[in-house]
């Protein structure tokens, strides 16, 4: 990525990456590669970071976010967070599909994981967690929120963005495009393993008061259990569920 010139934009680069290691960390270089930053300037703001508590770093010299990060994100929760009236949708569909479900919000050109909640199917996929980040378009729930702006802002995103340097091929402009396309005539995306062969992920966007995707809705599994007819069962349900977290959420946006 491109290294952000300002000394707020550096750091705001170096919390997303550390944001983006947990809970196992990240090392300074690690850090600094995500951020696009030389290490030895990573280092020192990590440092500067550590001494006001927005950092802290393990027994094995890893960055985590440090307990000053909770107390500011307490403090701005009460305006923000959507979270306690999600839980409960991601856990219907976690108990109803057996797949680990996901509730992940749109912050500018990416998506976050917010809530995670596993089925009771004993084999699961391990490409999303709480707090993990993808450009719009990579993951399904950013494609879900990626298909359903409208073109001329879609193809702002595309003409601004390289996704197959970091995500492969299969993520060219054309081919997510042809992904948008599909999502929607569907109403609901599908990652058939695009980032982790073998693990599969099905979402659908949901809308603010303006009717913009704001959020999304996700299933993530085992190729195995993503058959063609399982696919449109579980896009029914998560289109159904989708619609009624934009109900619930209307109110607050």
């Amino acid at each position: 990525m491109d290294a952000p010139v300002d000394v707020i934009g550096r750091v705001s680069a170096l919390l997303k990456a550390v944001s983006a290691s947990e809970p196992a960390g990240a090392t300074t270089s690690e850090a600094a590669r995500v951020a696009g930053l030389a290490r030895p300037t990573a280092h020192r703001l990590l440092a500067s970071l550590a001494d006001a508590g927005l950092t802290e770093r393990d027994q094995d010299g890893r960055w985590l976010l440090g307990p000053e990060l909770y107390f500011l994100g307490t403090a701005a929760a009460s305006r923000y967070d959507v979270t306690a009236l999600a839980q409960p949708v991601v856990r219907r569909l976690s108990v109803a599909t057996g797949e680990s479900a996901f509730f992940s919000a749109r912050r500018g050109d990416e998506t976050i994981c917010l809530v995670r909640e596993d089925g009771s199917f004993p084999i699961r996929s391990h490409v999303l967690h709480e707090g993990i980040r993808f450009p719009l378009g990579v993951a399904s729930a950013g494609l879900a929120i990626l298909a359903f702006l409208d073109d001329a802002e879609v193809e702002s995103y595309l003409a601004r963005v390289d996704l197959a340097d970091e995500y492969g091929d299969q993520h060219s402009t054309d081919a997510v495009r042809g992904r948008i396309s599909r999502t929607r005539e569907a109403g609901f995306a599908t990652n058939p393993g695009l980032i982790v062969e073998g693990s599969w992920g099905m979402a659908a966007a949901v809308f603010d008061a303006d009717e913009r995707p704001q959020w999304a809705l996700t299933l993530t599994g085992i190729q195995q259990r993503f058959s063609g007819p399982r696919r449109r069962e579980l896009g029914e349900l998560l289109l159904r569920e989708a619609h009624v977290l934009s109900r619930t959420l209307r109110p607050r946006a």
